[in-house]
């Protein structure tokens, strides 16, 4: 609206060239960016900038890159409404993240379940990322429902990259929504499509106890559909089995 002012990705700024006044965020690079970007003591920190401020060493509650990020854009709206250091630091502390998004539902002295909505190859390389940087060195097991049967086609060769980041990629068959099926593809299609040795397909029945096939260290349940009715039966399943 007149006099209004757009908040876009540095990447994506020369698609709005046409409509400043604009104003970029992200990561690196940006009128408002956020630099040095690491873990420490589980959580995600990074230094702030924007064109008159420089705010070292935030801590942010919800973990990921992808979050950082949306801290980011977050920050560089807020500080236009007279945002502080002060509340912008206890405010990004605070904010654990949402259900359902790097949830994690389970940890004892070996084992860390966590549950995602991810359901899209972009969305599971950056859960798959931030578990990397949250618990490095240490197995990720991943256990991913396809979420409709167009997307599964559409990004095959994608979900089979993302998928191939995962130690022990575990697949379930595609949750249909609203779709009827499509003619070769399958789960079995997209397994095949990975590379990854470990790669193995499910039925959802299976699940939980299925996991005792497994040597579980890091656990990732990821997907749109029905794959949710699982978090509980595998929350109980480990307590059960704790070490």
């Amino acid at each position: 609206k007149p006099g209004g002012r757009l908040f876009v990705r540095h990447d994506l700024k020369d698609a709005f060239a046409d409509l400043p006044p604009v104003t970029t965020y992200g990561l690196e690079e940006g009128d408002y960016r956020s630099t040095r970007v690491h873990v420490q003591d589980g959580y995600f920190r990074f230094d702030f900038h924007g064109p008159d401020l420089y705010w070292k060493d935030l801590q942010l509650g919800a973990p990921g890159r992808h979050n950082v990020e949306n801290a980011t854009a977050a920050l560089a709206l807020a500080l236009q409404v007279g945002l502080t250091e002060t509340a912008a630091r206890r405010a990004l502390a605070a904010f654990s993240g949402v259900q359902r998004r790097f949830e994690r539902i389970y940890q004892d002295d070996r084992r860390v379940y966590i549950d995602d909505y991810a359901h899209h190859p972009t969305e599971l390389t950056a859960v798959i990322g931030a578990a990397r940087e949250l618990f490095p060195g240490r197995k990720l097991t991943g256990i991913f429902q396809p979420h409709l049967y167009s997307r599964t086609r559409d990004f095959l060769t994608e979900f089979a990259a993302a998928l191939d980041r995962l130690d022990e990629p575990v697949l379930l068959e595609i949750y249909p929504a609203r779709e009827e099926p499509i003619p070769g593809i399958d789960s079995a299609a997209l397994l095949k499509e990975m590379k990854n040795p470990n790669k193995r397909l499910w039925q959802l029945a299976e699940l939980p106890d299925a996991l005792g096939r497994l040597e579980l260290d890091v656990l990732l349940t990821m997907g749109a559909g029905n794959i949710d009715t699982l978090v509980e039966p595998i929350q109980n399943w480990l307590q059960r089995t704790k070490p």
